[in-house]
């Protein structure tokens, strides 16, 4: 008898391993991870990717941020309530668009907070930092670091970029306007340029919010969102320039809706391979069943150029990506 349930055992456990084997997950599938999520920032720390997204809810309820990392793209770890309000004590609602830089031994998580409509609200882009890409992060200002409204560009969805000569520079605006500034070496405050100004607008036609840039070939390639976020044309587009002012002249639109897939494509972020010519875009779309503005989702696909370095049109899909492992 005990022999007998020893075999029916083993037998049950290779069936079991089997079945796992063939539903082991072979693509990303999109959405990536579960929850209502947008906005998401993309990063590699630690020959592990990260994803840190803005959580999807009204505007007082969006008080933190969840973060999820991958060794491979495909199979997702979630961290909960990397940064929240408590830890930012003049951040009170609307907390968007998390911007990650690792400097030095320290992670900084550029964010935007309270939705400010004018100079006399408080808010706008705060910084917190860690030890680690898990967090948990703490205020590093103890205020914003932009809370005016300059050019027209409200302070919200900062990018950072660090230049080929080492200077990191905030990207960043919504409402149609769109500012560049220089950051001090310790993420600090900012420092002028050669001309005396602190802010310059780069603003392409078309531009609304979610600027990012990236270097390829020695262009500086710009990407932003277009259309309104609740809507189904929420898109990206983008522009080449030799110089990282600009001008920044639109060349077209690579991520937008698919009715057949998904509708509101748009405020991505970016992920190369070290040391390959391989991109991904991890992006928010809208489900088709979905009308909620904030049922928002977290996917990825991969990117290409075309031989004469343009930007080729990205395919929304549900598979998502396949695995892919850094060295």
């Amino acid at each position: 008898m005990k022999k007998t349930i020893i075999l029916l055992l083993t037998i049950c456990a290779f069936y079991l391993e089997a079945g796992i084997a063939q539903t082991k997950k072979t693509t990303s599938g999109n959405p990536v991870f579960g929850g209502w999520y947008a906005d998401p920032e993309a990063a590699i720390f630690s020959k592990q990717y990260w994803i840190y997204p803005t959580y999807s809810a009204k505007y007082n309820q969006q008080v933190h941020f969840d973060a999820f990392s991958s060794s491979d793209l495909v199979n997702w770890t979630k961290h909960d309530n990397v940064l929240d309000s408590s830890n930012v004590k003049w951040a009170k609602r609307a907390m968007w668009a998390p911007a990650l830089v690792k400097k030095g031994n320290k992670y900084y998580f550029f964010f935007g907070a309270n939705d400010i409509q004018n100079d006399n609200e408080k808010g706008g882009i705060g910084i917190a930092v860690a030890d680690k890409p898990e967090g948990p992060f703490k205020d590093y200002l103890g205020k914003p670091l932009i809370d005016k409204i300059v050019n027209g560009a409200q302070p919200i969805d900062q990018f950072v970029f660090k230049d080929s000569d080492g200077q990191y520079y905030i990207i960043y605006g919504g409402w149609g306007h769109c500012n560049i500034a220089k950051l001090k070496n310790d993420f600090t405050g900012l420092v002028p340029f050669a001309d005396g100004t602190t802010f310059r607008s780069i603003t392409p036609e078309g531009y609304v919010e979610g600027p990012v840039m990236f270097t390829r070939k020695g262009k500086y390639y710009f990407m932003w969102s277009e259309g309104g976020w609740t809507g189904p044309d929420y898109r990206v587009a983008y522009a080449i320039s030799d110089n990282i002012n600009g001008p920044f002249k639109k060349i077209g639109t690579v991520l937008k809706q698919d009715a057949a897939v998904a509708t509101g494509a748009g405020h991505h972020s970016i992920i190369q391979v070290p040391g390959k010519d391989e991109w991904y875009i991890i992006y928010h779309r809208r489900p088709l069943t979905e009308t909620d503005a904030n049922h928002r989702v977290t996917c990825i696909d991969k990117m290409t150029f075309d031989t004469n370095g343009l930007i080729n049109q990205v395919r929304i899909t549900n598979e998502g990506v396949t695995a892919r492992r850094l060295k």
